[in-house]
């Protein structure tokens, strides 16, 4: 009941007041930035609140980052190399979701690690700060795994999703 009134009574403007546009220009940037020096394709979303109906049936965070991932079409490129980042901002929490060309790569924990890190920034009311944190160790991993040739097509928008 607590999880379903923190989502109705979240106010849709406080996504902007987080996320302001100068704040989204400079997470596109920091994308943009990352994917010249990776192989990978990387992506960001925030979302205010669940849908009521989503809330009802018991969806997660993490079963939403993963219809995210798909509806953005995440999973469409060439190496099997995305990432999103997705932040659930009524709950403070944050999911990555990496395809399947991670897999035997990275450890579900070095995602998780990264999550709480961002979400600690959050808690403090540092909502770019910890995006841009979790963009620089996503983009650790990128590098480590997938190093960039210096022709790397970006096949996935930069821009922030706002939901």
């Amino acid at each position: 009941m607590n999880r379903l009134l923190r989502h109705l009574i979240y106010p849709d403007w406080l996504i902007r007041r987080r996320f302001p546009e100068p704040v989204l220009e400079r997470i596109e940037t920091a994308v943009g930035t990352s994917e010249r020096g990776h192989a990978g394709e990387l992506r960001f979303a925030v979302e205010g609140t669940l849908h009521p109906g989503a809330l009802w049936v018991g969806m997660t965070a993490r079963e939403r980052a993963l219809d995210v991932f798909s509806s953005l079409r995440i999973w469409d490129t060439a190496a099997n190399n995305g990432v999103l980042i997705y932040l659930l901002l009524a709950e403070r929490d944050v999911e990555i979701v990496a395809d399947r060309g991670f897999n035997g790569l990275v450890a579900p924990a070095e995602w998780e690690d990264i999550c709480r890190e961002m979400e600690a920034c959050l808690r403090r009311g540092e909502y770019e700060v910890g995006v841009l944190r979790g963009i620089e160790r996503v983009d650790a991993l990128l590098r480590r795994h997938f190093p960039g040739s210096g022709d790397n097509p970006n096949e996935l928008p930069d821009a922030p999703r706002v939901l």
